[in-house]
């Protein structure tokens, strides 16, 4: 078996999870264990596009992740998260929104190559374990900062608090930290609500066959 396996990602499951349950059901399928892994993960929050890797495809896996992504996220404002996402505590800042054309002029700082600090809740592995596993556990830890390219970032729409973008974005890039960044560049802190990844280099998720993914 050789397949290449495309994924809408519920919210609620980890691309661990959804991966699983690939595996779970390719192996009744085919009578026995089929090795299944991913190509590069979803937060548990988001939604969107994952690619998969099924039997001798997996040792092509390499080659998809390094590839851009489109996201589209829902970023609040005026309140900040300890993760960066809905799923950490959640805090007003108290502090005065701007309106759009100030945001507009904001984000423009934020197209081309930029400096990131990654998460410390992200999947990333800091002296071999997942950083989040470390935050997790009350350790402090420290992300390195890296390089990533945003290469468009639209505006979608924006009613107060809530700013709903779309982004393309290069492979190591995240959301969460963009949206945090553009937060402490606006005064009024940020966090991403929502977010949904539509497409990955040329595989866009309204157009490729997706995998039946039950419950």
């Amino acid at each position: 078996m050789e397949e290449i396996i495309f994924v809408d990602k519920p919210a609620g499951i980890t691309s661990f999870g959804a991966v699983a349950r690939v595996r779970r059901i390719l192996s009744e399928r085919a009578g026995k264990k089929v090795k299944v892994g991913h190509t590069g993960t979803l937060d548990p929050f988001a939604t969107g596009l994952l690619i998969l890797m099924a039997g001798k495809a997996t040792k092509k896996a390499m080659e998809f992740t390094k590839l851009d992504k489109v996201y589209e996220a829902t970023i609040c404002l005026g309140s900040v998260s300890t993760t960066g996402d809905p799923e950490g505590e959640i805090s007003e800042t108290g502090i005065e929104i701007p309106d759009l054309e100030t945001i507009k002029e904001a984000t423009k700082s934020f197209v081309g190559k930029i400096q990131q600090t990654p998460p410390a809740f992200s999947a990333i592995k800091i002296n071999g374990q997942r950083a989040y596993k470390l935050a997790r556990q009350g350790k402090a830890v420290e992300m390195p900062s890296r390089e990533v390219e945003i290469y468009s970032l639209d505006i979608l729409s924006y009613e107060k608090p809530y700013l709903k973008i779309r982004t393309h974005v290069s492979s190591g890039t995240y959301i969460r930290t963009l949206a945090e960044d553009l937060g402490k560049k606006l005064g009024c802190g940020a966090y991403t609500k929502e977010l949904r990844r539509t497409q990955i280099a040329d595989y866009k998720i309204d157009e490729v066959q997706l995998f039946d993914l039950p419950a």
